[in-house]
């Protein structure tokens, strides 16, 4: 830690991530600055606190973020910052005065409700590590832990697909399908209701495949994006979709919003 180091102190009488990714979020847009986050989780007694503002007040470029629902807690924290003339974020009182005074009756200021309330955002960021971990077939053992597994050729929309069904709590494997290289043994033996095939049209595709290979700098002729090649692997993918068995969804004219609907719909409906 150095002088040119701002120090920001995460104090919270739960876990203390709210705070954390408030203070991760804000500092992103201070490229050129050094920051140093320091977490203090369950944090709610003034003997626990205390010590933390006295260091904050003897650090250069000091921060305190307090995510502390307790009405006393705060109190203390708002009144010794005031002494210690220290920059403070109080991330729930505001919100909390304004809606009691809104609703006109006072919040349970019950500490940890928070991280009971984002058990779902723990889902999501877990199901989004899951499809980065196994997209594109980097590690075919994913299939098997999958609720969802798209099969489909280059640019049929599979990984941001894979992203937006983990946004929806859906961990999603997908595997590319290309005619040298063999179909993965566990496609073929997941469950085939959760097996999703992609297909597209192949003057979109060569639309698509010009403008990736135009971002990556080459050139547009390649056989990438030549139209018997296309042909080639919609053939090939299509033979592998019937042995499967599997829905097939044609993504040429749907967002990626539509096409996950239809998604989440056969799935729900399937195993509802």
């Amino acid at each position: 830690m150095t002088d040119s180091t701002m120090n920001i102190y995460v104090i919270s009488d739960s876990i203390g991530e709210t705070g954390e990714l408030i203070a991760k979020g804000s500092i992103r847009q201070f490229e050129s600055e050094n920051f140093e986050i320091k977490r203090y989780p369950y944090h709610n007694s003034i003997e626990q606190i205390e010590p933390i503002l006295e260091e904050a007040a003897q650090t250069p470029k000091s921060l305190v973020i307090y995510t502390n629902v307790v009405q006393s807690t705060r109190d203390f924290i708002r009144k010794k910052t005031e002494e210690l003339n220290l920059h403070t974020v109080d991330v729930m009182g505001s919100p909390m005065d304004q809606i009691e005074e809104i609703l006109g009756y006072p919040p349970l200021r019950e500490p940890g409700l928070i991280r009971r309330l984002d058990d779902n955002y723990f889902k999501k960021v877990e199901a989004i590590e899951f499809a980065v971990k196994y997209d594109d077939g980097k590690d075919p053992r994913g299939v098997k832990k999958a609720d969802l597994c798209l099969v489909g050729i280059s640019r049929t929309s599979k990984t941001p697909l894979s992203m937006y069904l983990a946004n929806k709590n859906y961990k999603v494997a997908n595997i590319p399908l290309v005619p040298e290289v063999p179909v993965p043994d566990e496609v073929y033996e997941k469950d085939v209701r959760k097996v999703i095939g992609l297909t597209c049209n192949p003057e979109k595709l060569i639309s698509i495949r010009e403008e990736r290979l135009k971002a990556l700098g080459l050139s547009s002729g390649a056989k990438y994006a030549h139209i018997d090649r296309i042909k080639e692997e919609l053939k090939y993918s299509k033979q592998i979709m019937e042995e499967l068995g599997c829905i097939v969804i044609d993504v040429t004219s749907r967002a990626i919003e539509e096409t996950a609907e239809i998604i989440i719909e056969h799935i729900e409906g399937t195993f509802s």
